[in-house]
């Protein structure tokens, strides 16, 4: 049988990149065919596979230099079927395309919001004076730039080649070491894994709320590789907690998280891909 993949498109998005580096590891560990399918937008990528239109989802999560990847956190939150089945980090060396011959001519910048903030310093510098139009995906801002010779697009260098617009500027990242985290996303719950992460709300904003949860984790040795806040949407000065630990929770851990909690969510325990070596055209 062949898994489908939903990701994040149109073709030449980096986590399409993501998606077909996971394809290959599932070929040539699994001998698993793979068929990836492009959604207009990361919540539309995580609701396929809620809705049963895909098996999969390869989602970012977290940037190196951005953070926190809002949209995926809030869309975990509100399907309550999503697994995390797997992780992989994929470094991001972001590029502006553009069909005009000198940096003088660029007027207008499109590209993702994530993809515009991990260049803001480079824009600041040698462009500060442009306007920087966000898009969906930073293949949509390869798309609206079309013939545009004061238009460019911030984008991977691989999108270069599949849509003939030519590289203006290299490595334009802040800063060089530059990397996303996925999240390959599914609805069977794993047990697998030396990752685990979870989310809560607190029932009410008192003195030591929160701490009384992160001591269920100190008191067991549980070390958490992030922690991040995210609104709740229902009033101001809410906030849910997204936890990643390492390692794993048992039933009595969660059992006593609970008593803190207003609700707890868990996503799956799950390993880090190593794609290293794992060429993509």
């Amino acid at each position: 049988m062949t898994i489908s993949i939903a990701h994040l498109g149109p073709k030449g998005t980096n986590a399409e990149t993501a998606a077909l580096a996971y394809a290959k590891w599932l070929w040539q560990e699994k001998g698993q065919e793979s068929v990836l399918c492009p959604c207009p937008s990361i919540a539309q990528t995580l609701q396929a596979v809620a809705k049963g239109e895909t098996e999969l989802a390869m989602v970012p999560v977290e940037n190196s230099t951005e953070g926190g990847v809002a949209i995926t956190l809030d869309t975990l939150w509100e399907l309550d079927k999503l697994q995390i089945q797997q992780e992989l980090v994929l470094p991001i060396s972001n590029t502006l395309l553009s069909h005009g011959k000198s940096l003088q001519e660029i007027k207008t910048i499109y590209s993702h919001p994530q993809a515009l903030a991990q260049c803001q310093k480079w824009l600041e510098l040698r462009l500060p004076s442009v306007q920087l139009i966000p898009t969906n995906s930073t293949t949509e801002a390869v798309q609206q730039i079309s013939q545009n010779l004061n238009a460019g697009a911030i984008a991977a260098p691989r999108a270069s080649k599949l849509y003939n617009v030519p590289i203006l500027a290299e490595n334009i990242n802040d800063y060089p070491d530059n990397c996303t985290r996925f999240w390959v996303v599914g609805l069977t719950p794993t047990t697998e894994g030396d990752r685990m992460s979870l989310a809560y709300s607190i029932p009410a904003n008192l003195p030591g709320a929160l701490m009384k949860t992160l001591q269920v984790f100190a008191q067991r040795n549980i070390n958490l590789s992030r922690i991040e806040s995210r609104p709740t949407k229902r009033s101001l000065g809410e906030y849910l907690f997204f936890i990643d630990l390492e390692g794993r929770m048992t039933q009595e851990a969660l059992s006593e998280l609970s008593n803190y909690t207003e609700v707890v969510k868990t996503f799956g325990s799950y390993s880090i891909l190593p794609i290293q070596g794992i060429a993509i055209d």
